[in-house]
């Protein structure tokens, strides 16, 4: 969890070193993380399970901003990246396209 926050922190460091915005939640990677629990069955790799109306209401509070922070960020172990980006779609959450919006 150490090495996480660590490599978040340096993240942040370097974007705003090359001066790229930073989405209002990057300080709180950790809240947004634990906010979609509901949805770990949904993002684990290779997951054939729908997310739950619980995950697309976290999905929804958390916002489109905060996903990109979390899908950009240092990998999360046992979250497909992939299956992540596919839930503003399941859960008919009108959000952009993060890469669009936070480019690696």
């Amino acid at each position: 969890m150490l090495v996480l926050a660590l490599m978040l922190l340096e993240r942040v460091r370097s974007l705003e070193e090359q001066q790229v915005p930073i989405p209002t939640c990057a300080s709180t990677f950790f809240s947004a993380l634990i906010q979609l629990i509901p949805c770990r069955a949904a993002v684990a790799p290779f997951s054939p399970i729908p997310p739950s109306e619980a995950c697309c209401n976290s999905l929804k509070a958390l916002g489109q901003p905060c996903l990109c922070v979390l899908v950009n960020g240092p990998p999360i172990s046992g979250v497909d990246r992939n299956m992540a980006l596919q839930l503003p779609e399941k859960c008919t959450a009108n959000f952009e396209p993060c890469s669009t919006l936070y480019p690696l």
